[in-house]
């Protein structure tokens, strides 16, 4: 047994044993997936709303697109499923208002790869996870894991409510950014994440790399930052070796390496792009390559020990697999977990720092 996960019945079960009339929120990609599932659990879905701006007389997996109010106009009562991804306040605010009037569920599928995140499937990684867990060096690092993972078990949101920290919080108590940074930024997209580190450290760089493989993101990060001095730019996917990879573009945030891939991208690996140079600083948010983008970051990790900030969702299996890379390619980081403001568990981020990190001055 593992001591800090408290919730053993999955989300699925819940849903399954559900005798209120369910109703899918959302479509899209993860709508999809859940609607997989459902239909190896038996799970009968009553129908499809959607947010008011996108509800247009179409039809998803069947079912006429409907407003919440439609919905509750013809049911006294009924289970909300939320099948879509959830990142600013207001929209966050709205799903926590229908979990006040109706029940919710947010079952956790990956973005990249398969797997569930059940009970279960803890028991099978038992050991890496209680290895992961006595990895952090704080309390509310080990409180956000093993919340997440009760999350990710029940779909219940009052396990994330209870651990989400503001991104102005983390930057000023564990990456404390100064004004001489050598800073890579493996998945740019449009270089709002460079514009987020130049807000924080007032324009004050040594060097900037923006690496995004999605040939219309790469445009608008070329737009924005092409002609500034010290920013090095690369159309290229984040990896462990230079290579060539099939890669499926959506022009969004999503756009990711797929063996399904539309086109193919140019791969490069931080030690390549660098050459021997100096990292300060690296943040990856690549779509599930975290693992091969990490590998590829070893020989610059080992000899300069950069603060990392890495996703930790796309795949079932990176909030135990990424820490443990990062703690074998360095054992003396120390390792933080934070969750930013999201629903389901999406910007839940591993941040490894050095005690000689300093701040803003």
């Amino acid at each position: 047994m593992i001591d800090f996960i408290t919730e053993k019945v999955t989300c699925w079960e819940r849903i399954q044993r559900e005798d209120k009339p369910i109703y899918l929120y959302g479509m899209g990609d993860g709508a999809v997936k859940i609607m997989t599932v459902f239909k190896r659990y038996g799970i009968k879905v009553k129908g499809v709303f959607a947010s008011d701006d996108f509800v247009r007389g179409h039809y998803f997996c069947g079912f006429k697109v409907m407003k919440l109010s439609e919905v509750e106009e013809i049911e006294d009562d009924f289970a909300v499923v939320l099948a879509f991804g959830a990142g600013y306040e207001e929209l966050v605010n709205r799903i926590i208002g229908i979990s006040r009037k109706h029940t919710l569920y947010v079952p956790d599928v990956p973005v990249i790869g398969g797997g569930l995140f059940t009970y279960d499937y803890c028991r099978e990684h038992e050991g890496e996870l209680e290895t992961t867990y006595s990895l952090f060096a704080d309390e509310l690092s080990r409180k956000t894991f093993a919340s997440v993972i009760d999350f990710k078990i029940s779909g219940d949101i009052k396990h994330l409510e209870s651990v989400t920290t503001p991104k102005g919080e983390i930057y000023k108590s564990i990456i404390k950014p100064n004004l001489n940074e050598n800073y890579i930024d493996l998945g740019a997209y449009n270089g709002d994440t460079i514009k987020e580190f130049l807000e924080i450290t007032r324009s004050r760089y040594v060097r900037i790399y923006g690496i995004e493989p999605d040939k219309k993101n790469f445009r608008k990060l070329e737009r924005a930052f092409n002609e500034k001095d010290g920013i090095e730019l690369h159309n290229s996917a984040a990896w462990c070796i230079d290579t060539e990879l099939p890669f499926s573009s959506k022009a969004g945030r999503n756009s990711s390496l797929s063996n399904m891939g539309n086109e193919t991208t140019s791969a490069r690996s931080v030690d390549s792009i660098l050459k021997g140079r100096e990292a300060s600083l690296i943040k990856m948010d690549v779509e599930g390559a975290e693992r091969e983008a990490l590998w590829g970051c070893s020989q610059t990790i080992m000899k300069y020990k950069p603060r990392l900030m890495v996703a930790l969702y796309h795949r079932t299996e990176d909030i135990f697999e990424l820490p443990l890379l990062v703690n074998k390619l360095n054992p003396k980081y120390k390792l933080y977990i934070r969750h930013q403001l999201y629903i389901p568990a999406w910007e839940t981020n591993l941040y490894a720092v050095n005690d000689s990190s300093s701040t803003i001055k």
